[in-house]
């Protein structure tokens, strides 16, 4: 590799700083886009089951029945509506007004009276599996305090052989926003990352000035480094600004340092970079590069980063596929960094796919970057 002279750097530098102030679209993509990005993940995105409606059939009206239906109205996740008949429940069902029907058989308070345990049936909107089965657990929850409380009533015995104690580590709330925005910064800096970069060497081309750079004594070391470093400081105020709005105004909480943040920010820049650089250098249009950048790197980092979608329950080539992804373990990366703090070993091994992608793929770049121009 020659050697670097610092003046032509500092000059080229100063050139491709000057196209991101000039041109409005890098603003566009470094600033506007992050924000509208965070608060649609933040405010429209909410998998969060909250109060679910459901309809009751009461075919029996005696206490027993009464008491159940208080224990479901008593429910924070459950919002009743009771009827003596189905069919109007059933049809408010297919309407989408409820997501389940419970429904009492006549015979319940006789059953109870003799000790036994009745049954129940629930009928569950199937449109919606995740909702279905929140609200058959809410409804089975329910169902088993009814049961501890009459069991106390009739004076039996309710000590259990087995007690279970849950405890959720790090989003103990369940709030799905905290690991929602970390992911969706990782897709933020996809976008700044791959998609900003995959447009400067192309645009070089376009505007004719590659070949008189080409015509210097610029080296490919210099070239790369002048399309790099202004964008590291691009996507370092775009990480900056993405943390603020996350934990200032989306009350994301934050448990890791920021220097650890800045490193892998900077290890996950030059990965996505070096995709962007690739496609650019390959491409010499900037109409091609910006779809293929769209469909080589944004979309994967959506759909195979583990961002919203479970990696381990894709199948089995699938999951293999995302191993090529460089968001996959920057997603890792910053959910341990906001929600659990600095557990090193995860990091690190992450950390080390970054690195590895990083060298892949400018080694890439610079192997496919011209020394000089090609004469047909």
């Amino acid at each position: 590799m020659s050697r670097v002279s610092i003046r032509r750097l500092r000059a080229m530098c100063k050139k491709e700083s000057y196209q991101i102030i000039r041109d409005p679209s890098n603003a566009l993509i470094a600033i506007v886009i992050p924000l509208l990005l965070l608060f649609i993940f933040g405010y429209g995105i909410n998998l969060d089951s909250g109060q679910l409606r459901i309809g009751v059939v009461a075919h029996s009206q005696g206490p027993a029945s009464r008491a159940l239906i208080q224990t479901f109205k008593n429910s924070s996740y459950l919002a009743l509506t009771v009827s003596d008949h189905k069919a109007p429940l059933q049809a408010q069902l297919q309407q989408g007004k409820l997501r389940g029907i419970v429904i009492i058989p006549p015979n319940f308070d006789q059953l109870v009276s003799a000790g036994k345990i009745p049954p129940l049936q629930i009928i569950s909107d199937g449109s919606e599996p995740n909702t279905a089965r929140f609200m058959q657990r809410y409804v089975q929850g329910a169902w088993q305090i009814w049961q501890t409380q009459e069991q106390i009533k009739q004076g039996q015995d309710t000590t259990e052989l087995l007690t279970t104690n849950e405890r959720v580590w790090f989003n103990p709330a369940a709030i799905s926003r905290h690991f929602i925005i970390p992911g969706a910064i990782s897709i933020i800096m996809t976008v700044i990352g791959t998609i900003l970069t995959s447009l400067v060497i192309a645009r070089e081309w376009e505007n004719g000035t590659m070949e008189a750079l080409l015509s210097t004594q610029l080296t490919r070391t210099e070239l790369l480094l002048s399309k790099l470093l202004p964008y590291y400081v691009l996507g370092l105020f775009a990480m900056g600004l993405c943390v603020f709005v996350a934990t200032l105004v989306l009350d994301v909480p934050f448990r890791g340092s920021l220097w650890l943040l800045t490193l892998t920010t900077l290890l996950f820049l030059t990965s996505s970079m070096g995709i962007g650089l690739l496609i650019s250098t390959l491409t010499k249009n900037q109409f091609n590069a910006a779809m293929i950048a769209l469909n080589a790197a944004f979309l994967p980092a959506v759909m195979l980063s583990g961002f919203v979608f479970e990696i381990n329950s894709m199948p089995a080539v699938i999951q293999l596929a995302s191993h090529i992804v460089p968001a996959r373990y920057f997603v890792s990366i910053l959910k341990t960094i906001f929600l659990a703090g600095n557990l090193g070993t995860l990091i690190l091994i992450n950390s080390l796919y970054l690195l590895g992608a990083s060298i892949l793929f400018i080694g890439l770049t610079f192997w496919k970057t011209p020394t000089r121009l090609e004469t047909h």
